[in-house]
């Protein structure tokens, strides 16, 4: 099928955060102008206007094996913009779509590009009353942070049941966790390494707070105080245990982080004799249909007030310094990254 009307102007190259590794295995990277039929294949050619930073993309900008499958490399989980070129009914150009997860920015090139060329099946329209900014402001994170909230609600929890808790509050996934419970009315706990964010995190609606050491009980005890009615966890490891020893019976826990550990080491008895849950959140992968959901509820009825006060917005260009301060744990709520000022600029290439 040939590519409907183009509603932009195609350049002949584009800029992005290049990621290359050098002969002798050193990992080089900087602002590159690419020729644009150098994207990867795919249905769908989207003008990027905002992208974010995650710590998924910080690890891809260093080259991590883990998460970058091939040299070069553009990264970027995320991406919203406008359609340029579609090869498929779905979307006609000018359509304001958004990106998230999938084989972006780690498989294959991501948003940190001033176009990203995806499969159609990886495209959303984005709701009308939600532009790209307040969408990247999300991005996976928000996902990530609504699904947890889903499954507390989808297994029972309400906010008479008790309070609920959220671990790695000051960042993308807990701030926003902890934006969206308080606003279906639960008394939420934010457990928070960084005494500084207790006034973002106060203005987000969290009730009472708790440090790290607070919330990890160092004993072997199979079961702990039943105290939350619910949980979504960021950090893994020896919180995340403390969090199953302490959830009220028939409670859920919503883990989706391991920034502590990857090791669960606990008995069953929270399972078997306070029946609760614990469900894993995969954002990335999550069918379709479920992320189009999600962000119609984010959209809407879970909308958080308050996004502005939780983003910073960077240039591209400007990125390169808070990559080791968001592997270092030093960033606090959310990082987007505009690429519509250089649009709007109209920067030339270099190359």
């Amino acid at each position: 099928m040939e590519p409907r009307s183009q509603a932009f102007k195609l350049p002949d190259s584009f800029c992005c955060l290049w990621v290359e590794r050098l002969e002798d295995g050193t990992i080089r990277r900087g602002l590159a102008y690419r020729p644009l039929l150098e994207l990867p294949p795919g249905e769908v050619l989207i003008r990027t206007e905002h992208s974010s930073l995650n710590y998924k993309d910080a690890l891809a900008a260093a080259g991590h094996p883990g998460v970058v499958t091939s040299f070069p490399h553009v990264p970027g989980i995320d991406a919203a913009g406008r359609v340029a070129q579609s090869q498929t009914a779905d979307f006609s150009p000018g359509d304001a779509v958004v990106v998230t997860g999938w084989e972006m920015g780690s498989g294959r090139w991501g948003g940190w590009a001033e176009w990203v060329r995806v499969p159609r099946e990886w495209v959303l329209l984005l709701p009308p009353n939600l532009n790209s900014l307040d969408a990247m402001t999300y991005g996976t994170a928000g996902l990530t942070a609504a699904m947890c909230v889903q499954a507390l609600l989808q297994h029972g929890a309400i906010p008479e049941r008790g309070d609920v808790v959220v671990t790695g509050a000051s960042g993308g996934v807990g701030s926003l966790a902890v934006a969206i419970l308080a606003k279906l009315g639960f008394h939420v706990t934010a457990v928070t390494g960084k005494p500084h964010a207790i006034s973002l995190l106060r203005s987000l609606g969290a009730s009472d707070f708790l440090s790290r050491d607070q919330a990890e009980d160092k004993t072997d005890k199979p079961l702990l105080s039943g105290r939350w009615a619910g949980a979504v966890d960021t950090v893994g490891g020896r919180i995340l245990t403390t969090l199953l020893r302490s959830v009220k019976h028939g409670g859920c826990v919503a883990a989706c982080g391991l920034a502590a550990s990857n090791r669960l080491d606990m008995t069953v008895y929270p399972f078997i004799l306070r029946g609760i849950t614990l469900v894993g959140i995969d954002a990335a992968y999550a069918r379709i249909k479920r992320k189009a959901e999600i962000w119609s509820l984010l959209a809407d009825a879970w909308r958080v007030e308050r996004l502005p006060d939780l983003r910073r917005i960077v240039p591209l260009e400007s990125l390169e310094p808070l990559l080791g301060d968001i592997l270092a744990g030093k960033v606090m709520g959310r990082t987007v990254v505009e690429l519509a000022h250089r649009h709007a600029s109209g920067s030339a290439p270099n190359a």
